[in-house]
């Protein structure tokens, strides 16, 4: 516990109250970093540690590991992950999102005919305009096919 810790230290007040202050805002990080997960609605959740490159050599790491910065997404820059069945497409985008959503940055996970299914059921409930402004609120779609 926080007070064992203070009285361990023998810390005042004030360190007491920083601390407790510190172990709140690490808390509300946690927690927020959970509901961005959650909202994501990834089908699995994969992180670029389980990714096997060395089954895809082919795979530019250097550049993975780039993206992981989450910098193309401040500069509105898309990516498009190619390949054949089986390749990874899926494992290194939800991990990219992962990685985003770890950083702050709202992601949802959209396989494109759940996309299409949300369009067409959005338009005949006239809330297709809604669902874009929805859209428009996040940092990063991720896109699978």
């Amino acid at each position: 516990k926080l007070s064992e810790v203070c009285q361990a230290e023998r810390a005042d007040y004030q360190r007491f109250l920083l601390l407790l202050t510190e172990r709140e805002v690490q808390d509300r990080e946690v927690r927020a970093a959970e509901r961005r997960l959650k909202a994501a609605k990834f089908p699995v959740t994969k992180t670029i540690d389980t990714f096997d490159f060395n089954a895809q050599p082919s795979i530019n790491h250097a550049l993975v590991r780039e993206l992981l910065s989450g910098e193309y997404i401040d500069q509105r820059e898309n990516i498009l992950l190619i390949g054949n069945s089986g390749t990874g497409k899926t494992h290194l985008a939800t991990a990219l999102g992962f990685a985003a959503c770890q950083q702050g940055y709202k992601v949802r996970f959209f396989s494109a005919t759940g996309m299409v299914t949300q369009l067409l059921a959005r338009r005949e409930d006239r809330q297709l305009e809604r669902f874009h402004k929805q859209l428009e609120r996040l940092d990063l779609i991720v896109l699978d096919q």
